[in-house]
C-alpha cells in the first residue's frame, strides 16, 4: 500500500497528492509517469510524475477529474493509500542524458498549457537546479485555472503567464506569446519543449516550424493503460507507428501526425470505435509485449 502524505484541491476539478512511493522517488526522472490503482479491482491510471523527494521517499502527481476512476481518486484524504503505484514508467526527458556542459548553453522554451504545467515543473526544476534557468509560458483559459504558479517562478528564468480571456498576465493564446518572444522581442532558443492539450501542442508546433525552433512535445494526454497493450496511446512519429507510453511520451513535435492522433483519440472513447480501430491497424493496434508483432509496421 502507498500512503498518501498530502491531498488538496489545487483550482476546480485539479488536485494533487504527495504518495510515500521511496523506490519510485529513487530512481525517477523528469518526463516519467507512473501508474495508480486504488484497489485491486481498480482502474489503471497513468499520470506524469509532477515532482519528487528522493530523501522523503515521495511523489508528487497532478491529475484533474475526467471520469469515475478520477472522481473516485478525489475522495482519497490524506492517511488513505493506493493499492498500487508503479513507476517510474517511460522514458526520461532527453537533456536527462546529455552532456551538462553543452546543456548550459542551449536556450530553452517550455510552454505548458492547463495541466500540462504539472509535467513541465519538474524539467524546469531539474535543469533550475543544475543553474539552467528555462523560459516558461504557462497558458490557461483563466486566472483561477492557472497552477502551481508560485513553484514555477522559484524555478523558471523568466515565467510568462498568458490567459485566453486576458484576466491575468498576457492576453491570448501561448503561441501568440511565442510569436511575441521571438517574432517581436527578438529572443532565440535553441529548443522548445510543449506540454498540454492535444490541440495546443499541434498549434505550438506549426508555430515553432516557422522558426524554425526544434520541439519536443509529450504524448501522455493519449496514455490509457500505460503498457502499450491496449493500444490507446497508438500514434504515427515520422511515418512510423509508435506507442506513448513504452517509446515515449516525449517525441519530436514537428514529426508527430497529430490530426491522426486527435481523430483516433476520439474513436477510441467508444467501443465501436476501438473494435474499428483494432480490426483496420491489425498487429499494430498495440505494442509492448513483444511476440504479438504490435511494435512491427
Amino acid at each position: 500500500m502507498y500512503k498518501i502524505i498530502k491531498a488538496e484541491e489545487l483550482t476546480t476539478n485539479i488536485y494533487l497528492m504527495d504518495v510515500e512511493a521511496p523506490r519510485v522517488a529513487k530512481s525517477c526522472q523528469p518526463g516519467q509517469f507512473i501508474i495508480v490503482r486504488m484497489d485491486e479491482d481498480g482502474e489503471r491510471i497513468p499520470l506524469t510524475i509532477c515532482d519528487y523527494d528522493r530523501d522523503k521517499g515521495t511523489i508528487t502527481i497532478v491529475f484533474q477529474v475526467v471520469g469515475a476512476a478520477t472522481e473516485m481518486m478525489k475522495q482519497l484524504q490524506t492517511g488513505d493509500s493506493f493499492h498500487d503505484f508503479v513507476g517510474p514508467l517511460g522514458c526520461a526527458s532527453e537533456f536527462v542524458s546529455e552532456d551538462l556542459d553543452s546543456l548550459k548553453n542551449k536556450k530553452i522554451l517550455f510552454v505548458a498549457g492547463g495541466l500540462g504545467t504539472a509535467p513541465v515543473y519538474p524539467q524546469v526544476k531539474w535543469l533550475h537546479e543544475r543553474g539552467i534557468a528555462a523560459d516558461v509560458i504557462v497558458g490557461a483559459k483563466t486566472k483561477d485555472l492557472l497552477i502551481m504558479e508560485e513553484e514555477m517562478k522559484a524555478v523558471a528564468g523568466n515565467l510568462y503567464i498568458t490567459t485566453d480571456d486576458g484576466s491575468y498576465g498576457r492576453n491570448g493564446m501561448v503561441t501568440k506569446v511565442i510569436d511575441d518572444l521571438i517574432g517581436q522581442e527578438g529572443k532565440q532558443y535553441d529548443v522548445c519543449v510543449a506540454i498540454g492539450p492535444m490541440i495546443m501542442m499541434k498549434f505550438v508546433c506549426l508555430t515553432t516550424q516557422k522558426y524554425d525552433l526544434p520541439t519536443i512535445v509529450s504524448m501522455n494526454p493519449i496514455m490509457v493503460d500505460g503498457t502499450g497493450m491496449c493500444g490507446a496511446c497508438r500514434l504515427t512519429v515520422d511515418g512510423e507507428v509508435k506507442f506513448a507510453c513504452v517509446d515515449g511520451p516525449e517525441f519530436d513535435g514537428h514529426k508527430v501526425d497529430f490530426d491522426q492522433a486527435m481523430k483516433r483519440q476520439q474513436m477510441y472513447k467508444t467501443r465501436e470505435g476501438r473494435a474499428f480501430l483494432k480490426a483496420k491497424e491489425g498487429n499494430t493496434h498495440h505494442g509492448g509485449c513483444g511476440n504479438c508483432g504490435g511494435n512491427e509496421e
